[in-house]
């Protein structure tokens, strides 16, 4: 029985890791795909009723998924300096400590966020449901 129990633990740790890396890559592709204005994979990635927080406004999946295909706002580079997943089930939270370097309204511009992704797993597809900027310092650390 106890080595039963060893072996489930492990087994479950080890999918909770692979699960955590996965989360990492796809949160890493994201951001790639958003300054490539790759509409149409992030159109897969986002949940149908997904919502996007920005320092400006909420708003849904068409909508952000317009705002980056027009380039009203481009997402030029995420410089990601750390991040944490933690895994619930079917649905995992990401939080990056980011450098953004954007184009908004006609001007480049680079903010300190700390962005937090939520994802639920739909059949065997991860989908973000939603993804939160929120505004700080450069000294901000995200505890693991």
């Amino acid at each position: 029985m106890i080595i039963c129990l060893g072996c489930i633990t492990q087994w479950t740790f080890a999918q909770d890791a692979s699960t955590e890396q996965a989360i990492k890559e796809l949160s890493k592709a994201k951001w790639e795909w958003m300054a490539e204005k790759n509409v149409e994979e992030l159109a897969k990635l986002f949940h149908d009723q997904s919502k996007f927080v920005h320092m400006s406004g909420t708003w849904k999946k068409d909508r952000e998924l317009e705002i980056i295909e027009t380039g009203s706002i481009w997402y030029k580079q995420a410089d990601v300096h750390d991040v944490a997943v933690e895994v619930f089930g079917d649905t995992a939270i990401l939080w990056n400590r980011i450098t953004l370097l954007a184009h908004v309204r006609g001007n480049d511009v680079s903010n300190e966020f700390t962005v937090t992704e939520a994802y639920k797993k739909e059949g065997d597809q991860w989908q973000l449901l939603a993804l939160t900027f929120s505004s700080v310092r450069d000294t901000h650390e995200i505890a693991h």
